[in-house]
């Protein structure tokens, strides 16, 4: 997915941000509400992790106008706010899950998965392709009994065809959900993973459909 993370606090932005880019997603981290603004304009996002305190105003008014322009990417709240009136009026203002720091990182890898489960329509964590069965959770592949393993950028592909099984992806789509503001992205890389997919996973998992993209294949 591509992840936009809204945090000030330098030490746990890093934390994070390494946290979520080591589970294959993409990460881009503002620490101000005006250039998250910049971001949501010109980027489509999966996912937002949202501080409520920010140099520049609350992130609930941040939450609140994007929910009023039409806005429904989900939103994980990460801040100190404890109380349980915090949490009713983050949830009332579009949240869709509100997590207390300190917290856990394993447990927010698990959040920001459980969301994009829900968001995709399917809550099941396991999936059967052909003769794939898949755990979304532990990221596990496993065909005959034999695991097969993928590297965090070959899984972050594979999850994108698999949450949106018959979307045709365009390849500079899946490099927007691969790789963060910045990142130097060769000319021929999306070839190169779904080549790798192909080999691991058999030659018919994903679909190129010529001069458009890419899709999941029909197993």
């Amino acid at each position: 997915m591509r992840v936009l993370l809204i945090e000030d606090t330098d030490g746990l932005g890093q934390a994070v941000r390494e946290q979520i880019a080591d589970d294959g997603h993409a990460v881009d981290w503002v620490q101000r509400l005006d250039h998250a603004a910049l971001s949501v304009k010109s980027t489509d996002y999966d996912l937002v992790l949202l501080d409520l305190g920010l140099p520049d105003g609350l992130g609930l008014d941040f939450l609140r106008s994007r929910r009023a322009a039409g806005d429904l990417t989900p939103v994980i709240i990460l801040t100190a706010k404890d109380q349980i009136s915090d949490r009713i009026v983050a949830l009332n203002a579009g949240a869709d899950d509100y997590l207390v720091k300190p917290f856990d990182l394993n447990e927010l890898s698990a959040r920001v998965a459980a969301v994009a489960r829900r968001y995709t329509g399917n809550p099941n964590p396991h999936i059967q392709l052909g003769e794939l069965r898949i755990n979304m959770v532990d990221r596990t592949i496993q065909r005959e009994d034999k695991t097969i393993d993928l590297s965090a950028r070959e899984w972050a592909l594979f999850e994108t065809f698999v949450r949106r099984p018959g979307a045709l992806f365009s390849k500079s789509q899946l490099e927007e959900r691969l790789y963060e503001f910045g990142a130097e992205i060769e000319s021929n890389t999306i070839e190169v993973y779904v080549s790798r997919l192909r080999k691991k996973l058999g030659a018919d998992v994903v679909d190129t459909v010529r001069g458009v993209g890419y899709r999941l294949g029909s197993k």
